[in-house]
């Protein structure tokens, strides 16, 4: 594992942008980047799009190690250049941003209020692929729909065994078990998911340490034991639907917990913009999403 990109999630000042939205979300965030369905025919094409998107993102003056500590990306992007250069490549070598990758395809039907990830039978080749081209690390998410003990049982240990075999490569898994925001009883699978992540991360051989990606708690500091396990590098938040705005400032009442924020961070940023203006757009959601992150 590389160490300088270790130090750098570690105690980096800043957050983790999430570059990551799949087949099925991309053409989500390419409505709202003002890129409508009747643009493109084939996944080909809105890939080619949204890949365009995220390199204007990276290639953004404020889009540096100095306030985003590491990228998440999707396996296409990965795949492709930024600037002439593999974008994990680029992204650590030209901007001091550590790269992670999004590993899990997609998730199965709900039972026991909970969607588990889908199988991942080729995921070895796909870690020594990815370590091969600088990334540090992984991220896999499977969601939580209600304060179901068994189920949320079964999500974390699903997300611990995936995330031994990240480390076997020698890579950082961000292990996330998102909860929806607008269930009745978040709450309470929030304080049931808390529990048991606490009684795996005791389970983790002396040495072991992993990354935790959480949905914005109702309680504020609800997961501070987690920032302060031993056994735990960084305790990252997903944005979950809220606006910016909303995000921010939840996030703020968590000290210790930094951004990794998807739609939150691509808010407001549109295809018909100039490039001043979308570098001006794109640095004032930088700086209030790194403010929010260091806060406390």
């Amino acid at each position: 594992m590389n160490d300088d990109m270790a130090a750098q999630v570690r105690a980096g000042n800043g957050f983790i942008a999430a570059l990551d939205q799949s087949g099925g979300s991309s053409p989500k965030a390419l409505a709202a980047y003002g890129v409508t369905t009747d643009a493109y025919t084939t996944d080909s094409e809105m890939f080619g799009m949204i890949h365009a998107m995220r390199e204007r993102i990276v290639m953004a003056p404020d889009f540096t190690g100095a306030k985003v500590v590491g990228a998440i990306l999707f396996e296409d992007t990965m795949d492709r250049m930024f600037a002439g250069q593999p974008a994990a490549a680029f992204l650590w070598q030209a901007r001091g941003v550590v790269p992670f990758l999004k590993i899990d395809k997609g998730l199965e039907a709900q039972a026991h209020g909970v969607q588990l990830m889908k199988p991942m039978p080729d995921l070895d080749a796909l870690l020594d692929r990815a370590h091969g081209l600088g990334v540090f690390g992984t991220k896999e998410r499977s969601v939580i729909h209600a304060a179901d003990a068994a189920g949320i049982d079964m999500i974390v240990a699903q997300q611990f065994e995936v995330g031994a075999q990240v480390l076997s490569h020698d890579m950082m898994p961000i292990l996330e078990p998102e909860i929806t925001i607008d269930i009745p009883d978040k709450a309470e699978a929030e304080q049931m998911l808390l529990d048991s992540i606490l009684r795996h991360l005791d389970q983790l051989a002396d040495g072991t340490v992993v990354m935790l990606k959480v949905t914005l708690p109702e309680v504020a500091g609800q997961y501070q034991p987690l920032v302060d396990h031993p056994r735990v590098m960084r305790v990252v938040a997903l944005s979950g639907g809220y606006d910016r705005d909303t995000a921010n400032a939840k996030l703020a009442q968590n000290p210790g917990i930094i951004a990794s924020f998807s739609r939150a961070l691509t808010e407001g940023l549109s295809v018909q913009q100039s490039d001043d203006a979308f570098n001006a757009e794109i640095g004032r959601t930088i700086a209030a999403i790194h403010a929010a992150s260091v806060a406390g």
